[in-house]
């Protein structure tokens, strides 16, 4: 799940002082999920335009805008709207935004609605929370199944520092230390040993952007 925010309206319209004619596009998805990027913040988004004097000569609601199939075959379902279209503004994270703007054949200027803040696992309550820093080199194996380089402000990947306090953050005092969380974890596990193997810094050649993978390589 990508986790997206809606921008202020005075920097969106601000992008788009340069136009009139918008198209708009949301995420059925992550800014669906989010509240950035569904059907209702299309529809708000549209009458904010309205008001701003802008003519909102379409919009559309993809699966998954990130997706090439699903991106196109929404604009294809709306070429009249868009082919009239000065500008697309997109109701979705980084992805989505660049995905449109490599799969619209009318090749407008895509301009972001939303800033992108980060890749969240969803709780019961739909509450979300960023566990994975998608780093490139996972090392839950060796942590119980928790990311100290991720729930670690300082990225720590050998213990706690020396400001943890009777088990919380020196940066968050409501925020549990993450090597005490694999301590406990690794404990109920009958697994403390692994705890004194030293491990290895970061290969940080393995994360360098940007990535891509090619469907011949999977």
């Amino acid at each position: 799940m990508i986790i997206s925010r809606q921008k202020p309206i005075e920097e969106i319209l601000s992008s788009l002082e340069e136009y009139d004619k918008v198209f708009l596009v949301g995420c059925g998805e992550c800014a669906t999920a989010c509240k950035s990027g569904g059907q209702p913040e299309l529809d708000k988004m549209k009458q904010v335009l309205i008001s701003a004097g802008k003519d909102v000569v379409g919009m559309c609601l993809p699966s998954a805008p990130c997706l090439a199939a699903p991106i196109k075959t929404e604009l294809a379902k709306n070429l009249g709207a868009l082919r009239n279209a000065e500008v697309v503004l997109v109701l979705a994270c980084g992805l989505g935004a660049q995905s449109v703007k490599s799969n619209n054949r009318f090749e407008q200027t895509v301009i972001p609605a939303n800033n992108t803040i980060f890749g969240a696992v969803m709780d019961g309550q739909g509450n979300f929370y960023e566990k994975c820093s998608m780093c490139a080199e996972c090392m839950l194996a060796r942590t119980g199944g928790i990311c100290p380089y991720t729930l670690c402000p300082k990225g720590l990947l050998n213990g706690p520092c020396g400001g943890m306090n009777r088990g919380k953050c020196e940066v968050d005092g409501e925020r549990d230390c993450a090597w005490v969380l694999i301590y406990r974890e690794m404990e109920k596990h009958g697994a403390l040993d692994k705890m004194k193997e030293i491990n290895q810094g970061k290969d940080y050649s393995k994360s360098s952007k940007p990535h891509k993978l090619l469907i011949k390589e999977i």
